[in-house]
């Protein structure tokens, strides 16, 4: 419970910086995955969007359906790992928040490096 109208606007502008944080970090995660044989390499967003597809000369020794498997297996592989750090940052987040984490101050330092 806040106690004074400036109370209530540190706790506010807090909760925004902490927001603010949140997005910066989701917005800034890219996960690069590369195909067991390196012939594929994909790149994606927080969102698991992919915003990057490199091809190495391994490439012309698939078939169209390795080719195919091999895009969509890798990019697939990177969208987890996206996901997986999203998660960890909403966790976080949320730790902080409830006041969970045995550390807050550690978590919200883990969101705001995570940029």
């Amino acid at each position: 419970m806040v106690e004074t109208m400036d109370e209530l606007i540190a706790r506010v502008q807090n909760q925004l910086y902490r927001l603010t944080d949140l997005n910066d970090a989701m917005n800034g995660i890219r996960v690069t995955e590369t195909s067991p044989d390196g012939s594929v390499s994909a790149e994606v967003d927080g969102n698991a969007a992919l915003v990057g597809l490199r091809f190495t000369g391994a490439v012309s020794k698939l078939s169209p359906e390795e080719f195919e498997k091999t895009v969509v297996d890798t990019a697939r592989a990177a969208a987890h790992k996206a996901f997986a750090k999203r998660g960890e940052l909403i966790t976080a987040f949320n730790e902080e928040a409830t006041g969970w984490s045995p550390d807050v101050n550690h978590v919200g330092t883990a969101i705001r490096g995570r940029r």
